[in-house]
């Protein structure tokens, strides 16, 4: 698979042509690829990373130990996402926050990604969160998000899914969390998948599509 088509704008271009299920297969057939664990429940496998522009494959499997988050399931994105669902049922789950001094539920954090792992630091906003809509997806569906909207996605218990995500920075936004009101600063590790256990993911996307 060439660079044109792994980049965001050839990802775009399959999606449009219907082509997502072959191109999600080229792209697991490369080198290189080294999932992770990520902290929102789901095994990312990077593909692509240009500028403010990001291309993964996201898997949920109860194969797999899942990274355990230090502030919760529910956050904003610093970037537009636009999400295609591979295989699998996917809820987009909008939070409902406002600001409140008073009776909060949640404390505010930033999230800023490094190589080594997020720094995750409390901010002073303290908020009350509830549920808003919610949204469901399966196989072949595409949805967006804009930078800035809190929400959460949630596989069904004990199920397998897959999504091509697809991220453009939007400049200003920044990540952000909900946590904890007492939780500080703190500094988590991202959790590299070894050889085996990436060689499964891949597997395990690849006999769905096939």
């Amino acid at each position: 698979m060439s660079h044109r088509d792994m980049s965001h704008h050839g990802v775009y271009q399959q999606l449009a042509r219907g082509q997502a299920r072959p191109w999600a297969l080229a792209a697991l057939s490369g080198t290189g690829i080294r999932a992770v664990r990520h902290p929102l429940g789901f095994v990312c496998l990077p593909l692509e990373r240009d500028g403010g522009e990001g291309v993964c494959l996201h898997l949920w499997s109860p194969r797999f130990t899942h990274a355990e988050s230090t502030t919760s399931g529910i956050h904003c994105h610093s970037w537009d996402l636009l999400s295609h669902v591979l295989y699998g049922q996917v809820r987009n789950v909008h939070a409902v926050v406002t600001d409140a001094v008073r009776d909060p539920t949640h404390r505010v954090f930033e999230v800023v990604s490094a190589a080594d792992g997020d720094r995750i630091t409390p901010t002073r906003r303290t908020v009350r969160q509830e549920t808003g809509l919610v949204e469901e997806f399966g196989p072949g569906d595409t949805y967006t998000l804009a930078a800035g909207r809190f929400h959460s996605s949630v596989v069904p218990a004990g199920g397998e899914a897959a999504t091509i995500a697809l991220g453009t920075g939007r400049p200003g936004s920044r990540d952000l969390s909900l946590g904890p009101l007492g939780t500080g600063d703190h500094h988590v590790s991202r959790q590299p998948l070894d050889d085996e256990e990436t060689a499964l993911a891949v597997r395990l996307i690849a006999a769905h599509l096939s």
